[in-house]
């Protein structure tokens, strides 16, 4: 009961903590993302910036898995429930920037490819607490 009250409350920091980043993501220039499936091809340019679901959760949350086998557990749970293990964010320029065009990519925020902050995606959030709860289910003491 105490461990779930506590997953609890780490979920609930997670989500704030995330809630924040988002809400001032509007503000940013780099207010777009791409879900990424796979981080085996992550982008090698340097225009772009790749954040796993580990690396989210320690940014957001200051989540650390315990073990390596936390650390599969939570990439597992991302992919049974069909959700991104990381995103990708272009530096150089906002892509489809509804300011610069006069209207936001069609095929933007629709849980499938290009991804906007401002425009309520929920797959950050989603990401971090599932890869949160993933890792939390590892039994790492054996």
């Amino acid at each position: 009961m105490h461990r779930t009250t506590l997953r609890r409350a780490g979920l609930a920091i997670a989500a704030t903590g995330t809630a924040a980043v988002l809400a001032a993501a509007p503000a940013m220039a780099h207010h777009c993302f791409v879900p990424m499936y796979s981080l085996d091809g992550a982008p090698s340019s340097a225009n772009w910036f790749v954040m796993s679901a580990a690396d989210g959760a320690m940014f957001e949350a200051g989540y650390e898995p315990a073990c390596d086998a936390a650390v599969d557990a939570g990439y597992d749970a991302l992919r049974a429930a069909g959700l991104p293990v990381g995103i990708k964010i272009f530096e150089k320029m906002t892509i489809g920037d509804p300011k610069h065009t006069g209207r936001m990519n069609p095929n933007g925020a629709n849980g499938k490819g290009l991804e906007y902050f401002g425009a309520g995606s929920e797959l950050p959030f989603q990401m971090v607490e599932t890869f949160i709860e993933g890792a939390e289910s590892a039994d790492c003491a054996g």
